[in-house]
């Protein structure tokens, strides 16, 4: 992600140059390539610009750093920390099965912005929540878990693949017929503090 932030400054930086330059120099727009100038500062560059701030700030987003940056996640970060390895996202974090810049959003792949247009709407529910509106005391997820965020990794996995019991229910686990959750069900423990 440096490349793109060091590449949306020297665009932002060519814009203002460009602007610049037609602003000290209006006479400049009187010919043609003056007037492809101007439009290339006025329009073309400021949209690149803001097209390229855009996805940096997606991407961004999608990092664990900025989902325990509200009040309300820290807890779910600390759960990240906890000693118990029966915890999925503890074990998982600890673990290195998944990458710590975007645990996150590595199991939970639906959400806000990256989902469907309901889970885009539902995040700009989360940003006036978090902002203006009342927090809820207890944080639920709007539907159900999906194997599909669990299966993304381990299908194939042969830990996954050589255990009996994942071959009894594989047919139930890819139809979302039986959870994943229903064995491995010590996720997120919101409130119990990291063990030194």
């Amino acid at each position: 992600m440096p490349y793109l932030e060091e590449g949306l400054v020297a665009v932002v930086l060519v814009a203002i140059a460009l602007v610049a330059l037609i602003v000290l120099r209006p006479g400049l727009t009187a010919t043609r390539g003056g007037k492809i100038l101007a439009f290339l500062g006025l329009a073309v560059i400021p949209a690149l610009a803001t097209a390229m701030g855009l996805s940096a700030h997606i991407e961004h987003s999608k990092t664990t750093e900025f989902c325990l940056s509200c009040h309300v996640m820290e807890p779910y970060g600390k759960s990240l920390q906890l000693d118990d390895p029966t915890a999925l996202p503890a074990s998982h974090f600890q673990n290195r099965r998944i990458d710590r810049e975007h645990a996150c959003f590595t199991c939970h792949t639906t959400y806000t912005m990256f989902g469907d247009t309901k889970a885009k709407l539902t995040g700009l529910k989360h940003v006036y929540v978090n902002y203006i509106g009342e927090i809820p005391k207890k944080i639920e997820l709007y539907q159900p878990y999906n194997n599909r965020e669990c299966l993304h990794c381990h299908a194939g996995a042969r830990s996954f693949e050589e255990s009996e019991m994942h071959k009894e229910m594989r047919t139930d686990l890819d139809s979302n017929t039986t959870s994943c959750l229903e064995c491995h069900d010590v996720v997120h423990q919101v409130g119990e503090e990291p063990q030194p």
